[in-house]
Parts: C-alpha cells; sequence; structure tokens
C-alpha cells in the first residue's frame, strides 16, 4: 500500500478545459446585425418602416430553388383541383373498375382449410 500513497486523487483535469465543460466561442453573424440595424432605424422613422422592412428582405434562395418552389405549388394546385373535380361516388366507382382489371394474383388467399 505504501507504493499508492504518492498518488493524487481526484478527477483528471486538462489543459484549457474549464471545470464545468468546454466552452466554445460563438461565430458572430454580420448580416444578422446589418438587417438588425436596419431595422431598428426604420422603426425610428415612422411611417416610412413598413417600407423599408419590405425591402430588407433579402430571399437567399438559388433559382433553382425558387423555380422548385414554383413548381411544386403548380403540382399542389393541379392536384386538388384534380381532386375537387370528383365526387366520391365517382372516385369510389373508378376505383373499383380498376379492381375489377386486376389479376385474380392480387386476391386475397384462403385461410382456412376446414371449410
Amino acid at each position: 500500500m505504501a507504493e499508492y500513497r504518492a498518488v493524487q486523487g481526484g478527477a483528471l483535469r486538462l489543459k484549457g478545459v474549464s471545470e464545468l465543460g468546454v466552452k466554445k466561442k460563438k461565430k458572430k453573424n454580420k448580416e444578422s446585425k446589418k438587417l438588425l440595424g436596419q431595422i431598428t432605424s426604420n422603426q425610428e422613422e415612422g411611417e416610412e418602416s413598413e417600407e423599408r422592412k419590405r425591402q430588407t428582405v433579402v430571399d437567399k434562395r438559388t433559382p433553382a430553388q425558387k423555380a422548385f418552389d414554383k413548381m411544386q405549388e403548380k403540382r399542389q394546385i393541379e392536384r386538388i383541383l384534380k381532386k375537387a373535380s370528383k365526387t366520391h361516388k365517382q372516385s369510389v366507382e373508378e376505383f373499383n373498375r380498376h379492381l375489377d382489371t386486376l389479376t385474380e394474383h392480387y386476391d386475397i388467399p384462403k385461410v382456412s382449410w376446414t371449410k
């Protein structure tokens, strides 16, 4: 036991690490400060603030992203119009016609062999 008396007890301490944990520096966002400054200056001006807020909104999407969003919206509108054009009764009849055209391969198999 005499060999272990020189050993220090307690937690391991590392250089550059605080006792509560590692603290990372936050990156400063220059654009958000710029926009914040513009908004605060616009509020001080009064009536013109609404017009300038509209101008400060910057669309950071690429042309491809804009086109994608536009096509998504167009397809969604088409889907809604297609569903709204049919009544429930018409859609059920169409679905039944589709099921009639399927082969017997898709039928539910018989489970019980006793009957």
